[in-house]
């Protein structure tokens, strides 16, 4: 998406799709509790695991997506983000147990086992969902002039997010509906996610040319 091809409703979509990504981390953060604890139970050594692998790939995503955001940032590429993490986020919900399992009898210490068993569930989708942040950013920015304020939008905007994500899985979605089904919803809005803005930018290139 170029500078001088922004509109309105390219922008309104990033910071909508800022937010969804904020939303989803946090409430896989906090569903991690409920995975781990029937293998490793629910102590502070498993939310340090937790907490721990998701500020790590969340930094190795913020990294990562500054530095595509280099190279002719784009709603196309920006999709493939939602979708790929969608993608990642598969494994969650058909093989956790299986994958529990077998390091359950493997690692005694159930503070190494949550901790391995966080970096394999969680670490890839969690970093591939980091990078939408700063890419956003980028494709709001129309001058450096800016900058900041862009910045200090999306931040904003993905971070209330990650503050309503918290709330509305602790309070409400838990008490509702098993943990797959909420990780399969997950799934599904970041594939629409990812499909809204490959559609948009592919749009946005066919009406530039």
């Amino acid at each position: 998406m170029e500078t001088n091809s922004k509109t309105s409703f390219q922008v309104t979509l990033v910071m909508v799709l800022a937010f969804i990504a904020g939303f989803i981390i946090m409430a896989i953060e906090l569903l991690g509790g409920r995975i781990l604890a029937p293998y490793f139970g629910s102590s502070i050594y498993v939310w340090g695991s937790i907490i721990t692998v998701f500020m790590l790939s969340l930094s190795i995503g913020y990294l990562c997506g500054g530095k595509l955001s280099l190279h002719n940032p784009n709603l196309k590429i920006y999709g493939t983000f939602f979708a790929t993490a969608a993608v990642f986020l598969l494994p969650l919900v058909f093989w956790s147990n299986l994958i529990m399992e077998f390091l359950f009898l493997r690692i005694e210490d159930p503070r190494y086992g949550s901790l391995v068993v966080s970096m394999l569930l969680f670490f890839l989708p969690t970093a591939i969902m980091g990078m939408i942040a700063p890419y956003s950013v980028r494709l709001m920015v129309e001058s450096t002039h800016g900058s900041g304020h862009v910045a200090g939008k999306l931040y904003f905007i993905s971070t209330l997010g990650s503050a309503l994500g918290t709330l509305a899985t602790s309070f409400y979605l838990v008490l509702w509906f098993e943990v797959n089904q909420i990780l399969v919803t997950m799934v599904a809005t970041l594939v629409l996610a990812g499909a809204a803005a490959i559609i948009t930018g592919t749009r946005s290139t066919a009406n530039a040319s």
